[in-house]
């Protein structure tokens, strides 16, 4: 079941929405407020989150740099009436995964937010194969073409982290936290090795660093 929150204001637009996205084992909540989305978010996970920028109290855009902020990775599309080069910049800096103009098609949307639900399902299994490598973290045993590679603790815990979100950028405060279960005490500089470490061992791996936010296993689009 993927689950998609909405944040929109205009109530037809809404429906609309709300109309051409749902769809068996896809479900959508539609919110008026910045302040409904933050309690609907408070509450319950989502797969995907569209906001539009310009809400009656505040903006969507904010809204989503604050959540990136706090380490939230979820994918999210933004709808805004601001069609400049500059907005669109402003947007996917903040955060955003997508960014599409009013008015818009409802078709085009659909087809979006679709790419967005296949690109980011989560992996969430103990092996799997991917570019080439073979990652078993039941048995924690990690190989290439054959050759096992040896990997530390750290760096199994961080592989896992990136192959479960792949395609996503995960924030270096996020990656603190879950590798170092709080990450309160540890020098930052701690991630920045990590990383070095777990691409020597890995050699072609897509690991990349998107500077000033985090990591990601890349993913072709």
């Amino acid at each position: 079941m993927s689950r998609i929150l909405l944040l929109e204001d205009d109530a037809a637009l809404g429906r609309g929405i709300c109309m051409a996205l749902e769809a068996p084992g896809r479900t959508v909540t539609h919110c008026g407020t910045c302040l409904q989305a933050t309690d609907r978010l408070r509450g319950a996970a989502f797969d995907l989150l569209i906001f539009d920028v310009n809400l009656p109290d505040g903006s969507g855009l904010e809204l989503l740099r604050t959540r990136r902020q706090n380490g939230d990775v979820t994918p999210a599309i933004l709808l805004t009436a601001n069609d400049l080069e500059l907005d669109e910049v402003t947007g996917l800096e903040a955060g955003a995964d997508d960014y599409i103009t009013k008015p818009f098609s409802l078709a085009v949307l659909r087809a979006r937010v679709n790419a967005q639900l296949r690109r980011f399902v989560p992996v969430n299994l103990d092996r799997i194969e991917l570019n080439g490598f073979l990652f078993d973290f039941a048995r924690l045993e990690f190989s290439k073409g054959g050759t096992t590679i040896d990997l530390s603790k750290t760096e199994q815990r961080l592989l896992r982290l990136l192959v479960e979100n792949r395609g996503r950028t995960l924030p270096r405060e996020l990656l603190l936290e879950k590798v170092w279960d709080g990450g309160a005490f540890v020098d930052e500089n701690a991630l920045s090795v990590a990383v070095r470490r777990l691409r020597a061992k890995l050699g072609s791996a897509p690991i990349k660093t998107v500077y000033g936010v985090g990591y990601t296993w890349e993913v072709e689009q």
